[in-house]
């Protein structure tokens, strides 16, 4: 499962583990296309992985804190520290590779 974070929330959603936040806006359509895939993951290593996005329209400053430029952005953390990120459309295998560094 996919869970929403919010600037508010993002820094205790991502303090612990491996997570994967997907910086997303409901008006991009790389965007729409990433969702289901990151969806797909979740369903696959959520015991692994805890995913989260953040819509960047409505939290401005998580992202501006890193950098992010472009959407879709995903950023992996593990115990609370940036290790990874990839910026537009990855397939689910190009995704796995990624995470597959940072989990067993």
């Amino acid at each position: 499962m996919v869970s929403e974070t919010t600037d508010r929330t993002f820094d205790q959603d991502t303090a612990k583990g491996v997570t994967l936040t997907d910086f997303w806006a409901t008006w991009c359509g790389p965007c729409r296309m990433q969702s289901p895939v990151v969806e797909q993951l979740s369903n696959e290593l959520g015991d692994k992985v805890k995913f989260t996005k953040m819509d960047v329209d409505k939290n401005p400053e998580t992202p501006q804190k890193f950098g992010i430029m472009s959407i879709p952005t995903l950023i992996i953390k593990k115990d609370g520290r940036v290790v990874d990120s990839v910026v537009g459309y990855h397939s689910k295998g190009q995704l796995k590779k990624v995470l597959g560094k940072y989990v067993g």
